[in-house]
């Protein structure tokens, strides 16, 4: 007796919510697989992220909230963001409409003009053929 199969209904039985409903702290958790600690740090990092407050400190997550929340997490987790480069991205408006960072023309990049992800693994890159060649002169 299980009411997985059922449209419109979660593996706990509840109605999914309306697109433009307000959703709460461990719902959004849930979600986007982020715990709950992580995202009320997140609210501390990035003023843009603003859920409602309601008595008892009780956050509601609007529908732009969550648009945010997995932008932050796709950059952070999946493009190798920093928290200071998100915060960047976010403060100079380099994400376009869908919460993607832009595209690299990395042929005709100036390193110093590069995102700090591409900084940083230019720099690993660099130590790497560093070591490399330490390695092969004692041959």
């Amino acid at each position: 007796m299980s009411d997985e199969g059922q449209d419109g209904d979660d593996s706990r039985g509840r109605p999914r919510k309306a697109p433009t409903a307000f959703r709460t702290i461990s719902e959004v958790a849930d979600d986007l697989q982020i715990p709950q600690h992580v995202l009320r740090f997140w609210e501390t990092k990035f003023p843009q992220l603003k859920p409602l407050k309601r008595g008892g400190g009780r956050r509601y997550y609007r529908p732009e909230d969550i648009t945010l929340l997995r932008r932050i997490s796709d950059l952070l987790y999946t493009q190798g963001y920093t928290i200071k480069g998100v915060q960047r991205l976010l403060r100079e408006g380099g994400l376009d409409e869908a919460g993607q960072a832009p595209e690299l023309p990395l042929g005709d990049l100036d390193e110093a003009e590069a995102p700090e992800p591409v900084r940083e693994a230019l720099d690993t890159l660099e130590r790497l053929a560093h070591e490399l060649r330490a390695l092969t002169a004692r041959g």
